[in-house]
């Protein structure tokens, strides 16, 4: 690449997702243009280290911008710590939620370039929340970090139970990250650099490695990954594992024999920068490859993986699961929770009540023990935390269209027994709120009027409905602001359905109203739900995943924008927020 010229840096902060200041970089193009690469720093370190790599991509049509992840550098916070692994994704997203208000800034105009844990943490974003950007550049991504350690994670989980904000101090000493003296010497001189990591953000970083690297095959962005030879920190074996089953129909791997794990500051790195900086430029001279995501329920990785889960288990497995399904309903129906599931279906309303309730009963002690275990499943922990974020993008949507008119209209087109929005409109028991909740099942709508009865709710109305009647939702008369489909579209692998539904959502809104919708884009137990539990219809409980590139291009088809969402620490479910056009 020759001669580099240095690019003058700008500095400033923006309010992420939780109101905190964080601190980034920017450097300006030198004409006015609307491209821009982010660039994400290594676990450790921070945005005063990327000077030099800004200067040698060598972009300068481009903004550059990067920012101090919370505890790092320049950006507050106990240092090496975060609320969660899922709290710096989504600071991430809040970050590209600035540049497009201060910037104008579009997703289809913005590439990423990320290094090790700032890696995972731009294609956990990718993966999560589908931003649909132009490409993304993985240097050394720590998919699987090399622990020295026999059972370390497991260890590691057990560490938390006993101190949940313990800190673990780095062992990767300057001499493991490159063979450049000088950069070695200015990271051992770098006092910003902190070493410490938080526990529970280490395991947050696997575990959200894992969802993404198993799971690649829904991630359509165009993908570079840069593999250091001689890493003696991330483990190449799961670099390629990810590249194997990535998505894309546009993507490279390259691989620098000898190099160690710090690519972008390694002795030969001009080699690693110009193959980023071709990769970056390259895709964006062609369109973003769009998959035809409106037919992935007739072939995509997520229907094989339905139709698999609809083929008996065979050899040990089908004994392991038999055995498991036996002892559901034999030793499990003591915990209150099974029983209901069993009577109901597991994806019924009032299994999901009860879910909510998040109270352990059963028969005798065992009985309680095991309803306990239950319902501490990592998949009810996602729904009570899906059923918060309703909540919240609910009473934000209530709030923001109360500034515009005296009344506001909500509908719940499968509103099972009508919770959370119930719990919602006792917050506006004394604004002009009103709801209508329909659903298709008797019971469900009669346990809701009682919980209605007893909050003395009186501006809601339930009323028995098809959500996949579109004509119905098209009649509703007077039009809604507000419209939420909840645990619904999870429950049918057929898009035809769910495009009719929608379609009949957005004509009955009034225009500028605004839709509330959920996403199961991953769950780590599809195949233990399948084979042990029972649906509202007495059928096995197999779901068909729906990624969330897949879930908005289904909404956006029907002339909604998506304008925000939620998605739990795990990864499991998501609530989105879009808007009708006026």
């Amino acid at each position: 690449m020759g001669d580099f010229m240095t690019r003058e840096c700008e500095t400033s902060e923006f309010a992420t997702w939780d109101e905190t200041a964080l601190f980034y970089r920017s450097w300006k193009p030198r004409a006015e243009g609307k491209k821009a690469v982010i660039l994400i720093h290594r676990g450790h370190e921070h945005s005063g280290r990327l000077q030099e790599l800004v200067d040698r991509l060598d972009l300068p049509d481009h903004w550059m911008f990067s920012w101090d992840n919370r505890g790092h550098g320049r950006s507050p916070g106990r240092r090496g710590f975060a609320p969660s692994y899922s709290a710096l994704v989504r600071d991430l997203d809040a970050f590209v939620r600035h540049l497009r208000e201060t910037h104008g800034l579009r997703n289809e105009d913005i590439s990423i370039v990320a290094n090790s844990v700032g890696a995972v943490t731009a294609s956990a974003w990718v993966h999560d929340y589908a931003p649909g950007i132009r490409s993304i550049v993985l240097a050394a991504p720590a998919f699987r970090i090399r622990l020295y350690m026999p059972f370390a994670i497991p260890l590691l989980r057990l560490w938390r139970k006993i101190k949940p904000d313990a800190v673990i101090s780095s062992y990767v000493k300057s001499k493991m990250l490159t063979h450049d003296p000088e950069q070695a010497a200015a990271y051992d001189a770098d006092e910003r650099i902190t070493k410490d990591i938080s526990n529970h953000i280490l395991l947050g970083l696997h575990d959200a490695a894992t969802r993404v690297m198993y799971d690649a095959a829904v991630m359509h962005t165009p993908t570079l990954v840069l593999s250091a030879g001689s890493d003696w920190v991330v483990k190449n074996k799961a670099q390629r594992l990810f590249y194997q089953r990535l998505g894309s129909s546009r993507k490279r791997m390259k691989a620098y024999p000898g190099f160690y794990h710090a690519i972008l500051f390694e002795t030969e790195r001009d080699k690693p920068i110009a193959e980023a900086r071709a990769f970056l430029l390259e895709n964006e001279t062609d369109p973003v490859p769009q998959a035809n995501l409106l037919q992935a329920d007739k072939g995509s990785a997520t229907a094989t993986e339905y139709d698999l889960l609809r083929q008996p288990a065979s050899g040990l497995k089908g004994v392991y699961y038999g055995v498991q399904k036996k002892g559901t309903e034999t030793i499990g129906a003591l915990s209150e929770g099974v029983k209901v599931g069993l009577a109901t279906g597991f994806d019924s309303g009032k299994s999901l009540d009860y879910v909510y309730d998040n109270e352990a009963r059963g028969t005798i002690l065992i009985g309680k023990m095991i309803d306990r275990v239950y319902l501490d499943a990592v998949g009810w922990k996602g729904i009570r935390q899906r059923r918060e974020h309703i909540r919240e993008l609910l009473t934000r949507a209530v709030e923001e269209q109360l500034e515009h008119q005296e009344e506001v209209r909500i509908l719940d087109v499968a509103t099972g027994c009508g919770r959370y929005v119930l719990d919602v409109l006792e917050n506006f028991r004394d604004r002009n709120v009103h709801a209508r909740l329909r659903d298709f099942t008797p019971a469900n709508l009669e346990q809701g009027r009682e919980t209605a009865r007893e909050l003395k709710l009186e501006k809601v109305v339930f009323e028995q409905g098809d959500a996949f009647d579109a004509e119905s939702l098209t009649g509703l008369n007077p039009k809604p602001h507000i419209a939420i489909v909840s645990g619904l579209y999870e429950l049918f692998p057929e898009n035809e359905g769910v495009l009719t539904s929608l379609g009949g959502i957005a004509r009955a809104l009034e225009p500028g109203g605004v839709l509330l919708y959920t996403c199961q884009p991953w769950h780590p137990q599809v195949e233990l739900i399948a084979r042990t539990l029972g649906n509202r219809e007495g059928k096995p409980w197999i779901m068909r995943r729906r990624c969330q590139a897949e879930m908005d291009a289904l909404v956006a088809s029907v002339g909604f924008e998506k304008t925000d969402q939620r998605i739990d620490e795990w990864g499991i479910f998501t609530v989105s927020v879009a808007q009708k056009g006026l």
